[in-house]
């Protein structure tokens, strides 16, 4: 390698060498987005020729398309790559110092949560047959928060319904035909406890089925998750509630929990985050709520010290 190499044909190696085969491919086509802006953007530049302002001019560029979270994870892919060149002496020095993250104005963003009386009423109204469906998933992701993949990667051998939990150990890999999969991370092995009614209802439901086999997907059968993102959305049209998706199931669970008292550290072990930084990161909204009531709950103890 040389620094007359160009920034785009330094960075897919780089990809090539460190990132195939070592993370998710979900997380790959993430990279290959990076590298087609990239050659887009600046198609002839070379390692020689990136400098602060070299580096911020291609990130302008990409915020001209992008909101800023988005040029955000453009920003530290490329500057992940770039300080390895740094380190191998190709760039004099660290380009991607001090870098301005701009962006387009963020689009009006839906709601992702219900409210309680929201979720009680989807849970009224959902089609609990005998047999599996989608509604029974949207049963059990609502009661649980586990992911969209966690729930489809679900067997019978993973209810122990005596001591009323799940064990969460592996996903299916839907977005790729199917097959089981690890889960996201080491903090996602978990096991997850049912409310009785849950359990019992799954008890019924799935004493019949093979103990190894996905309760969720048919042999043989492709998933997508517009297909239960659509029956959700009918039900919530149906009620005249706010419309969410799967995932929002998780979030209404976990928003819920928060709201009702349960510790941040307990919400974070159940949803299998990797760190309580991402549940305060990603219920920020509901914790500041929060804190709010408590600031209030305190200041009516101090005014009755007297």
């Amino acid at each position: 390698m040389n620094n007359q190499e160009l920034l785009c044909c330094y960075f897919d190696k780089w990809v090539e060498t460190y990132k195939v085969g070592a993370i998710r491919e979900v997380t790959m086509k993430k990279y290959s987005l990076s590298s087609q802006w990239l050659r887009r953007l600046a198609p002839n530049l070379k390692l020689c020729e990136v400098t602060r302002l070299s580096y911020q001019n291609l990130l302008n560029n990409y915020a001209m398309y992008h909101e800023r979270t988005t040029t955000m994870d453009f920003h530290h892919h490329i500057k992940a790559a770039i300080l390895d060149a740094v380190d191998e002496g190709l760039i004099d020095r660290d380009p991607t110092r001090r870098a301005i993250i701009k962006g387009k104005a963020p689009r009006p963003k839906k709601s992702k949560f219900l409210n309680q009386f929201e979720l009680q009423s989807l849970i009224g109204h959902l089609n609990l047959k005998e047999e599996i469906n989608w509604d029974w998933l949207i049963l059990l992701i609502a009661k649980t928060g586990v992911r969209f993949s966690e729930a489809l990667g679900l067997t019978p051998a993973d209810f122990d319904f005596p001591r009323q939990s799940i064990s969460i150990n592996k996903t299916w890999n839907y977005k790729e035909g199917g097959g089981f999969q690890p889960t996201k991370n080491f903090s996602s092995v978990r096991k997850v406890s049912l409310d009785w009614m849950t359990a019992i209802q799954f008890s019924q439901l799935i004493k019949d089925l093979p103990e190894n086999q996905p309760i969720f997907v048919k042999p043989g059968q492709k998933i997508y998750n517009s297909t239960p993102n659509g029956v959700l959305a009918r039900h919530c049209k149906a009620l005249g509630i706010t419309e969410i998706s799967i995932h929002g199931l998780r979030h209404t669970h976990a928003s819920l929990l928060l709201f009702a008292g349960v510790s941040i550290a307990s919400v974070s072990r159940r949803l299998g985050h990797s760190s309580m930084t991402t549940t305060q990161n990603t219920y920020l909204h509901v914790i500041q709520e929060l804190e709010n009531q408590d600031t209030d709950i305190v200041m009516r103890c101090l005014s009755n010290l007297q």
